[in-house]
C-alpha cells in the first residue's frame, strides 16, 4: 500500500520529543521505575494540581483517591502477576511498563498517531527483550509479561492485537499483525485446565498475520508467508504459503514463489509444538491451588487416564484470553 509521509507541525514535533526523551532517560537510568510511571501518568492524565493536593495531606473523595494511588502501578494488580511460573525479577519492572502502555492507551493524546507511534517504540525498547528499528505500535497492544517478546525491524502491530509472551515469542523483520490477531505462547491441559505449556513461538520475517486470526503457541509462521483473516493456525506455516480456515490449511504458494517454496499435498500444517515446549519449574515456596475445583476423573473409569496432549485434538487447548 502506498502511503504519505506524515509528520507534526515544527513546535509540537519540538514538544513530543522533548516529552519523550524525558521518559526515556528516566527509565534509562537508576530512578524507580514505579516513580516514573507515577510521574509520567499523572501528568497524562492532568491530574498534577489534585495530585499534589492530595499527597499535602488534603481530603479527598474515596473515588478520588483510588484514582491518584492508580498512576502508582506498585498499587495496582495484573492478570499475569499470578502466573506462577513467571520469572518474578524480570515480571517487577516489566507490570510496571506494561502499566505504562496500557494506561497511555487510555489517554486522549494516544489518537494523536504520530505521537503515540513514537512513544511506544520508546517504551518498547525497555519493555520487550529486544526491537528493533522503525517498528510502529497501534492502539489497545496487550501482553502478558512483555519481556519475553523480540521484534525485528520494520515491523507493524496494528490495533488490539493480543502478543501473549507467557512462553516466549519472536517476531522478525518486515513483518505486519493486523488488527485483533490474538499469537499465543502457552496452553492447557484439555484435562487439568491448572496444568500449562509454555512454547516458543515464531513469526519469520516478511510474514503477514491478517485481521482477526489466531495463531496457536508453538507454532512457526514461516517467511512470506500469509495468514488469512479469521483463520485459525495450529501447525506450522511453510514460507511463501497462504493459509486460511478453522483450521488454517494451505490454499496456495504465493504467486512468483512456486520455485522456492515447499509443496503441501493436502494443504494440512506439520505440528511441531512439543519441539518448542519451554519446561519451567515452580518455586516449592509458592502454594499452588486449583481455582476451578473440578472432578478430573472421568464417571466411567476407575483410575484417572493420562492426560492426552491437546495438540492430537483439532480445538481443544487453547488458552485464556492470557
Amino acid at each position: 500500500m502506498t502511503k504519505r509521509h506524515v509528520s507534526l507541525p515544527a513546535d509540537a514535533a519540538v514538544g513530543v520529543r522533548g516529552f519523550i526523551d524525558e521518559v526515556d532517560e528516566r527509565l534509562s537510568s537508576d530512578e524507580e521505575t514505579c516513580k516514573v510511571v507515577e510521574d509520567v501518568l499523572v501528568d497524562l492524565f492532568g491530574d498534577r494540581e489534585a495530585y499534589e493536593a492530595w499527597q499535602a495531606g488534603e481530603s479527598v473523595s474515596p473515588a478520588t483517591r483510588v484514582r491518584l494511588q492508580g498512576y502508582d502501578p506498585c498499587n495496582t494488580t495484573v492478570e499475569a502477576e499470578y502466573y506462577a511460573e513467571k520469572d518474578e525479577q524480570k515480571f517487577e519492572r516489566s507490570k510496571h511498563l506494561q502499566w505504562l502502555w496500557r494506561q497511555f492507551d487510555a489517554t486522549p493524546m494516544a489518537d494523536n498517531v504520530e505521537f503515540a507511534l513514537q512513544f511506544r517504540r520508546m517504551l518498547a525498547d525497555h519493555l520487550f527483550e529486544e526491537c528493533g528499528d522503525n517498528c510502529r505500535f497501534f492502539k489497545g497492544i496487550s501482553f502478558t509479561y512483555g519481556h519475553n517478546i523480540t521484534v525485528g525491524d520494520n515491523t507493524v502491530v496494528h490495533d488490539d492485537v493480543h502478543l501473549d509472551d507467557r512462553g516466549k515469542l519472536t517476531i522478525g523483520d518486515q513483518v505486519s499483525i493486523s488488527d485483533g490477531v490474538h499469537i499465543y505462547s502457552h496452553d492447557h491441559d484439555i484435562v487439568d485446565q491448572t496444568s500449562v505449556r509454555n512454547y516458543h513461538t515464531i513469526i519469520e520475517d516478511d510474514a503477514r498475520v491478517t485481521y482477526d486470526s489466531m495463531v496457536r503457541a508453538g507454532c512457526r509462521i514461516g517467511a512470506n508467508s500469509i495468514v488469512g483473516a479469521r483463520a485459525v493456525v495450529q501447525g506450522d506455516v511453510p514460507a511463501h504459503h497462504i493459509v486460511v480456515g478453522m483450521p488454517a490449511k494451505s490454499v496456495k504458494i504465493k504467486p512468483g514463489w512456486e520455485s522456492v517454496a515447499d509443496p503441501i499435498d493436502d494443504g494440512r500444517l506439520d505440528t511441531n509444538q512439543t519441539d518448542r515446549e519451554i519446561e519451567y519449574e515452580i518455586d516449592n515456596e509458592i502454594e499452588i491451588f486449583d481455582e476451578f475445583q473440578r472432578t478430573l476423573s472421568p464417571p466411567d473409569a476407575k483410575q484417572p487416564p493420562e492426560h492426552p496432549d491437546a495438540a492430537d485434538l483439532p480445538d481443544a487447548g487453547q488458552p485464556d484470553a492470557q
